[in-house]
């Protein structure tokens, strides 16, 4: 299973919600300094979200995103407000290598797929950010009539592999992840690559979802407050 911390960005400093509530924001430190600790304990890669962006709908925090990826080999995927050709432009020229796209899927899908078509589905990640069913937008504050199977259905079927999909209910609660909502989409696209989001509030969260055949999972929180145990995660790999 690929392990990809979190690091969710306001105003420069890396935070966390719970349940995208941006009232319930608690601040944890400087992101590169964040990014740095995680690749000294063995990450290669790095889930950053510009919740600044996702909330202006245009990204926001790119120094943040430029200063990680100048000062640290971490392979970053970066998402939240990136809503035209410019802001992804921009994301990759500061150094992400992938990009998250989630929003832009529903209320402009020609655009997505452009995308999908020029970058390459290995540089693109579709943002499935889900409650009761159904696909929300903006940062979690709209949600859409989309339900997530007609969501998934129609852009893996464009060609999309890689799916971070987020059970907001769940997001820093860490009350566990959604792993029946997650084995569902592995059987209906078995090849789809599956980034899990929401609700890991432990190591044994993250082994379950491993024995559940999920191919990935970002965790924030619960390594934030000390119950994610890196090491041995890490350990015999």
């Amino acid at each position: 299973m690929e392990l990809i911390p979190a690091i969710d960005i306001i105003e420069g400093k890396c935070v966390r919600l719970t349940k995208g509530d941006y009232d319930t924001k608690k601040v944890y430190g400087d992101p590169l300094e964040m990014a740095q600790q995680f690749e000294d304990l063995g990450m290669h890669r790095l889930h950053v979200v510009d919740l600044d962006g996702a909330k202006s709908q245009h990204v926001v925090n790119l120094d943040a995103l430029r200063a990680i990826t100048a000062h640290t080999n971490l392979i970053v995927d970066f998402g939240g407000g990136v809503k035209s050709d410019d802001d992804l432009e921009r994301a990759f020229d500061a150094g992400a290598s992938m990009v998250t796209a989630g929003s832009i899927a529903i209320t402009d899908p020609d655009l997505y797929l452009k995308w999908l078509g020029k970058y390459g589905a290995e540089h693109l990640i579709l943002g499935a950010d889900v409650r009761e069913g159904k696909v929300s937008i903006n940062g979690w504050k709209e949600d859409s009539d989309v339900e997530l199977e007609d969501f998934l259905s129609r852009y893996m079927a464009a060609g999309t592999k890689n799916v971070l999909c987020t059970e907001i209910s769940r997001d820093g609660t860490l009350a566990g992840p959604a792993i029946e909502l997650y084995q569902s989409i592995m059987r209906r696209y078995p090849n789809c690559h599956l980034i899990a989001s929401g609700g890991v509030g432990s190591t044994e969260d993250i082994v379950a979802l491993d024995q559940a055949g999920i191919p990935a999972v970002v965790f924030g929180k619960a390594f934030y407050e000390g119950h994610i145990d890196l090491k041995s995660l890490l350990k015999g790999r």
